[in-house]
């Protein structure tokens, strides 16, 4: 086999082979919504799983599907009031531990849809990791899905 050939062939290998630093960070059980066909907005749950020995945390996230892309979470106002909130510092993932982002906890939130999203469809998500560096996932739309009733609270807030 020429030098050349054996050279491809490492490389295509190498590119094959997933980033040393994305190996710790997993994503499971990912699905996208909005609320309806004409929606301006719509969000992505998950959850993330640090196999990692350290700590790492979610910075941001990134689609193409809407002019924002932002991280989200709900929080009691001082009326009692769950508001959703945008979280500018991110999110937590533990060592050893896992992130769930739920309906009525933590999300990804798509602001200003470039086209609704449709049963069957998927969307491009880009989650930046502030150790890890950025993982891509690929997330099917889901709007028939319902919410998992009394399957209590996860790091990511109350499921509802």
């Amino acid at each position: 086999m020429p030098l050349r050939t054996h050279f491809l062939a490492g490389a295509l290998a190498l590119a094959a082979l997933p980033a040393a630093a994305t190996d710790d960070i997993t994503v499971r059980d990912a699905y996208a919504r909005s609320s309806g066909a004409m929606a301006a907005s719509g969000a992505a749950f998950m959850v993330i799983e640090n196999h990692g020995g350290a700590n790492d945390r979610l910075i941001a996230a990134a689609s193409d599907v809407a002019k924002r892309t932002e991280l989200h979470t709900h929080r009691e106002d001082d009326m009692g009031v769950m508001r959703m909130i945008h979280v500018e510092e991110g999110f937590d993932v533990p060592a050893g531990g896992t992130l769930e982002m739920r309906r009525g906890g933590h999300h990804v939130m798509f602001l200003g849809l470039s086209e609704p999203l449709e049963q069957g469809d998927s969307v491009m998500l880009t989650l930046e990791f502030e150790t890890a560096g950025e993982v891509t996932v690929e997330v099917p739309v889901d709007l028939e899905r319902q919410p998992m009733h009394g399957a209590g609270r996860g790091q990511g807030g109350q499921m509802n």
